[in-house]
């Protein structure tokens, strides 16, 4: 063979082959110069305690003004200009897409004569629900999919009758809290005219002839109407209209702003946990074999956290945190239920409780340093066993109907993509049912915890994942996620949309900040109000920890958070603009003055307190809030995150932050601002609009850190 074909074909296959082991590679991108459109702003102040503050952009609070959309439309049309020009955007799309096509299952549940479970054939916008019978192939029963044309109607909630025959379904348009209700025959799959409209609540039945549910007085349109502070307890008559419903519960002179209901199991008790904040609450309980009974107190201290559980014929079982931060379990004699009567099953240990029943026993769940560990309990109390589970992780599905045999859980960790399990309550074994299809190879990656020292000297605990074998040479890109908020627990969880970053040598770290319920109530006490600074505190020494030991470096970080965990990005990056190259608050509490007059805001002021409370919280709140906290200064590259639809953490918190963010943002980063048309506060996304989405905060992190991705071989 000729000496100059053996050298091109030489040549060939050593560009094929590095081709194919093309890596990751960090690079200089060329700037993309941003033109920002001006965002008006008027004369509008506010006296707060004698101190008098601007707000020039409260305009965009009305979030039905043509203003406001004009100004919205001329935002993403610059935003989305930008995303189209990183080169690898498509690129990144198409490798999450891969990612995502494969099949999708929820752990299984008995109703009546079927099992029911959720599948996606891999990019469904919603994941459809099919039925078997025992003996019977799968049949479809409920189709979120032909709800709306464009996938952004989804299932948000369901509950059957207690012989299974009937279904009443909570649907979202547009990811909305406000949700309407349909009833449907499930033995024919017929849908009723019965339909009702509600906000944080589902259906919990009374035989096959009714319903309870909670709502609010009235709708609202605007994010400045409808403040959602009455919440009603009303029993919905099949057949009837729902201006014909009975208030079961509620008060004008003195209303609740959250409310619950629920029908015990034996269908002879209604339940009804009523709230004026996210954290505490009080318990009542009505005969429901009484047709004159009272609704009476269980326990009507709202200063603590209480659940019931469950009940037999002489007791109801609670998970209480009175007077156990980390809680524990009691049973309370139906004849004279207060806690004074109260007799403890599983007393308060170390660690943090959560408690369900199911197959006549009792499941306690409990957070060791984040991670799950589970133990079996007769309801007397009495240990059974210690499950033994797949590895250290998060597990969750411990619950079920009092003829349940097995059960199904599923466990999951940063590593390991979630695997359903049949659990056999009387041997203890468990054995895969669904194993997730999903194309990642767990032995190629690792999860460590490690624990670091706040500024305060406080002990936090983070786990850090990446590829096995990574240098520790501060040269690696770093996602840093936090919440630390409202009692919340971030346990380890695998997330396809990682993958994008594991695979092109990344690193994901999670801290658990204070604020949230890794450790019971102290931990989350320690994280509110006047102490919400150790939250952005803890954040920040994550990054130190990150930087110090060679993780990653400050030009490689990306710190990312949503909701209150949007407010902790936000609130960093205003107190510290050099902690991180990019930032990600998505649909973030931001504007800390005025919080609690949107919807139901006014519920966090257990977490946050308010701007009217005092002085010296108003004081408090203003030295961290993060529209109030720009000043002239060079930021990260950021991208605020939000939703039109969103009347939880309303929009105008996002659109405020980015006016105010680019009116004083100096330097050459962009700071931008993506809204999602269409769609809420998180819940309920197509696929679309989730791969959309995640293949834009990849892109846009990618793009500002120099990360070249291993899909862009040119």
């Amino acid at each position: 063979m000729d000496k100059t074909v053996i050298i091109l074909i030489a040549t060939i296959m050593i560009t094929a082959c590095n081709t194919k082991k093309e890596e990751a590679s960090l690079t200089t991108f060329d700037h993309l110069s941003v033109k920002y459109p001006v965002t008006s702003e008027d004369s509008t102040k506010e006296d707060y305690f004698g101190q008098i503050v601007a707000d020039p952009f409260r305009w965009l609070e009305d979030d039905m003004s043509e203003a406001t959309g004009k100004w919205v439309k001329s935002q993403n049309e610059v935003t989305y200009d930008y995303l189209n020009k990183i080169p690898f955007r498509k690129a990144i799309k198409d490798r999450y897409t891969e990612l995502y096509n494969y099949e999708k299952y929820s752990a299984p549940f008995k109703e009546g004569d079927y099992t029911y479970y959720f599948k996606n054939s891999g990019l469904q916008n919603q994941s459809v629900l099919f039925r078997e019978k025992k003996g019977g192939g799968p049949e479809m029963f409920l189709d979120p999919n032909t709800f709306s044309k464009d996938g952004t109607t989804s299932l948000a909630g369901m509950s059957f009758s207690k012989d299974g025959s009937m279904l009443a379904f909570n649907i979202s348009e547009g990811g909305s809290d406000w949700q309407k209700v349909i009833v449907m025959d499930a033995v024919n799959k017929k849908s009723l005219q019965d339909t009702l409209d509600i906000k944080f609540s589902g259906a919990s039945w009374l035989g096959n002839d009714g319903f309870y549910y909670a709502t609010y007085a009235k709708k609202g349109g605007s994010v400045l109407s409808g403040l959602t502070d009455n919440h009603k307890i009303y029993y919905h008559k099949i057949g009837t209209p729902q201006s014909e419903d009975v208030m079961i519960y509620g008060s004008d002179t003195k209303p609740t702003r959250y409310m619950g209901a629920y029908v015990s199991e034996n269908q002879k008790w209604l339940f009804i946990s009523t709230a004026n904040e996210t954290y505490g609450g009080a318990v009542y309980a009505k005969d429901l074999t009484n047709p004159n009974s009272k609704v009476t107190p269980i326990v009507d201290n709202m200063s603590n956290s209480h659940y019931v559980i469950d009940v037999d014929d002489q007791y109801f079982y609670l998970v209480t945190d009175l007077d156990a931060p980390n809680s524990k379990v009691v049973r309370a004699p139906i004849a004279n239920p207060t806690s004074s009567n109260w007799e403890v099953i599983v007393p308060e240990k170390q660690e943090a409780l959560s408690a369900s029943t199911g197959g006549g026993y009792l499941f306690c769940t409990y957070l060791k340093d984040a991670v799950t560990k589970v133990v079996q309990h007769e309801m007397g109390g009495k240990i059974v066993r210690d499950i033994q589970l797949p590895g250290p992780g998060s597990a969750y599905g411990f619950g079920g109907k009092k003829a349940d045999v097995d059960l199904y859980y599923t466990y999951t960790s940063y590593t390991n993509p979630a695997t359903i399990y049949n659990y056999d309550m009387k041997s203890g074994k468990s054995t895969i049912f669904k194993a997730s299809q999903v194309k990642f190879n767990p032995e190629e990656y690792e999860s460590k915890q490690v624990f670091y020292k706040s500024k305060d000297g406080t002990k936090i605990p983070m786990i850090i994942t990446h590829k096995k074998g990574i240098k520790l040479d501060g040269k690696n890109p770093c996602m840093l996620y936090g919440y630390g908020g409202f009692g919340v627990s971030l346990t380890p969880y695998f997330s396809t949309s990682n993958i994008i970053l594991l695979e092109n040598g990344g690193v994901y770290a999670v801290p658990n900040l204070r604020g949230g319920g890794e450790y019971g109530k102290k931990w989350h006490d320690q994280g509110i109000q006047m102490k919400k600074q150790n939250v952005f505190d803890d954040f920040r020494a994550a990054a130190d920890f990150l930087v110090e030991n060679g993780y990653t470096s400050r030009d490689l970080l990306a710190i990312s958070g949503g909701s209150n965990g949007g407010l902790l990005v936000g609130a960093c990056m205003t107190q510290d603009p050099k902690m991180c190259k990019v930032a990600l608050p998505a649909v973030g509490v931001l504007d800390m003055l005025r919080y609690h007059k949107f919807t139901a805001g006014a519920g966090w002021a257990y977490d946050y307190g308010t701007s009217e409370q005092s002085k010296e919280m108003f004081d408090y709140l203003k030295a961290y809030s993060p529209l109030h906290n720009i000043k002239k200064d060079a930021y990260p590259a950021t991208m605020v995150t939000t939703a039109d639809h969103d009347d939880r953490v309303v929009p105008a918190h996002s659109f405020k932050f980015a006016a105010e963010l680019q009116k004083n943002h100096q330097g050459d980063n962009p700071v931008l601002i993506r809204i999602e048309t269409n769609a809420g506060h998180g819940a309920g996304k197509s696929t679309e609009q989730t791969i959309n989405e995640e293949a834009d905060v990849w892109s846009f992190m990618f793009y500002n850190i120099g990360l070249k991705p291993k899909y862009l071989v040119n």
